[in-house]
This record gives C-alpha cells, sequence and structure tokens, in this order.
C-alpha cells in the first residue's frame, strides 16, 4: 500500500512538473480557451440560440444515442422555439448525410460522421418535443453505424463539456 501511495505521488508531482516547464504550455492553454471560444460562437450562429440560456446533453444508448437542448429558464419561448426550430432542422439534414451545422461549430468533421453518412439509410433520426425543448432520437440496428453515432456523441461531450457519460448506461435500451 505505501508503495502505490508513494507511486501515485511520484506520478502526480511529475505531471505537475511537465506541465509547469513545458515551454509550449501557456499557448497549448491559450489555444484549448480559443477552440472553446470559437466552439461557443460558432454553435450559437448555428443554431440560432445563445449556449449561455440553454443546456445540451448528449446520451448514449445501446441502439444510438440522443442530443437533447432545453432552455435554461421554462419561460423563455424565444429559446425554446429556436431549440426546436433547430433539432428539427437537424434531424432533417442528418437523415440526408448532411453534417455541416457540426463540422461549421467544431471546425472539424467530428469523428462518426463518414460512417454516418454512409450508412444513413440504416439510421432514423426522429425529433421529439419535450419541455422547455426538445431532443433527437438517433437509432440504428447496424453495430458500425451504432459505433459511429458513440463515437459522433463522445466527441460532442467532450468539445462541448457536457459532463454526461461517455458509456451506454447498463439500464439503456
Amino acid at each position: 500500500m505505501k508503495i502505490a501511495l508513494t507511486l501515485l505521488f511520484f506520478a502526480t508531482s511529475l505531471a505537475a512538473q511537465d506541465m509547469q516547464t513545458c515551454p509550449m504550455h501557456a499557448q497549448h492553454m491559450k489555444a484549448s480557451s480559443q477552440h472553446q471560444a470559437d466552439v461557443e460562437q460558432h454553435g450559437d450562429e448555428a443554431m440560432g440560440f445563445s449556449h449561455a440560456k440553454t443546456t445540451h446533453h448528449f446520451r448514449i444508448y445501446a441502439y444510438g444515442g440522443a442530443i437533447e437542448v432545453t432552455a435554461d429558464d421554462s419561460s423563455d419561448t424565444a429559446s425554446i422555439d429556436a431549440i426546436r426550430s433547430h433539432l428539427t432542422n437537424i434531424a432533417a439534414m442528418f437523415s440526408e448525410g448532411n453534417f455541416s451545422a457540426p463540422t461549421f461549430i467544431h471546425s472539424q468533421v467530428p469523428p462518426g460522421v463518414s460512417i454516418m453518412q454512409k450508412d444513413r439509410a440504416t439510421i432514423s433520426y426522429t425529433f421529439e418535443t419535450q419541455p422547455a425543448g426538445g431532443r433527437v432520437l438517433i437509432k440504428t440496428t447496424d453495430a458500425e453505424a451504432v459505433q459511429a453515432i458513440h463515437d459522433f456523441l463522445r466527441f460532442q461531450i467532450t468539445d462541448h463539456h457536457t459532463d454526461d457519460p461517455a458509456e451506454q448506461p447498463s439500464n439503456s435500451s
């Protein structure tokens, strides 16, 4: 036990020291902050509502997953209407294999998109209204497409910093 704690302390100290001695650390941090600001700005432009007034969730399920967006204020009808309009459009665009919105938002083609485009006939995208917003259910029975959807949603979780689980919950179906 003492050895394990000593090794853990040593590894943690080295990691902290590496960050402090890295000549590029400040630039890495600045680039990360700039990327996040770009994602937020591009997202607001592409979605038609403010990320500051809404909450995104990306859910991973056995059959694929879901994109959920809700207004933080349930009386904010402008945001709710914009969310529902955006998610309706996203469901239609993704069904056609058009992923230009997430590509613009993230300044790159998200992982999984090429397979989601190739296998689009096997994937359904269904918009559903939810209180204060909506969601797009993404479903398939194709194993390759499920993996691509999971890769796409994990990327969204990471790049939007949603803290959603990156793995499928054990009780999802």
